[in-house]
């Protein structure tokens, strides 16, 4: 059973995820709060596997209440949510020690399956907010394009990883890092999400990584997936 304490000052979008999660029998919502100064106390009061934590709130926003519980309780783990994808609100909630960043535009799947990824260790970046950070990442890293030119660097060439991948898989890898959820690359490639996931897990076990974040990079460090 994984404890969650949902911090958010929106009681009503508060309750719809509350709901959601009793859904769910391996989750268990031990307590709410409106803002991060509550947040304090309920971790103490509770402690809790997971937290879930909007970012925006008054008094003490996320990103302040999430640095000073990972100061106190090294081992918690923390997902934002947000409504913002720009670089600048997820680069600092990353920082601050948040092992998660959730968009509230999410489904319900996307939100079950980013909690049991950062309960089992992992991270959790949703697939818009990913897209985001790699085109802002080349986007510095191609800043100096003519001097680079001059110097003799040249861009890696598109490849897909057929040593490794199936062609549907390379297919799903390249629509993961365009920034669809699993509901968006069913509908591009016109099949079902149950079948979406099972490309996406074996996708990650071929690649020997944990999470869609890190095969997105992967990917893009190897030259396997294109990047507008």
């Amino acid at each position: 059973m994984t404890s969650i304490v949902l911090i958010d000052d929106h009681k009503l979008f508060r309750e719809g995820i509350k709901r959601i999660l009793e859904f769910e029998k391996e989750f268990d919502v031990v307590a709410e709060g409106n803002d991060g100064s509550e947040a304090v106390d309920l971790i103490e009061a509770h402690s809790p596997d997971i937290v879930i934590m909007d970012i925006n709130m008054p008094d003490m926003n996320g990103v302040e209440a999430t640095r000073k519980l990972i100061e106190k309780y090294e081992d918690l783990r923390v997902i934002i949510l947000s409504i913002h994808d720009d670089e600048s609100y997820v680069t600092h909630a990353l920082k601050s020690g948040a092992l998660g960043y959730m968009l509230k535009e999410m489904d319900t799947d996307e939100l079950v399956n980013a909690i049991k990824i950062v309960s089992d260790g992992g991270s959790y970046v949703h697939p818009k907010v990913t897209h985001n950070l790699i085109k802002d990442y080349h986007r510095l890293a191609s800043g100096g394009g003519a001097e680079q030119a001059a110097n003799g660097f040249q861009r890696v060439e598109y490849r897909k990883p057929l040593h490794l991948l199936t062609r549907r898989e390379c297919e799903v890898l390249q629509l993961m890092t365009d920034g669809k959820s699993n509901r968006g690359i069913s509908e591009v490639l016109f099949i079902s999400e149950k079948t979406v996931k099972n490309h996406v897990s074996n996708i990650l076990q071929k690649m020997n990584v944990n999470d869609r974040t890190q095969a997105v990079v992967t990917a893009i460090k190897n030259g396997w997936v294109e990047v507008e």
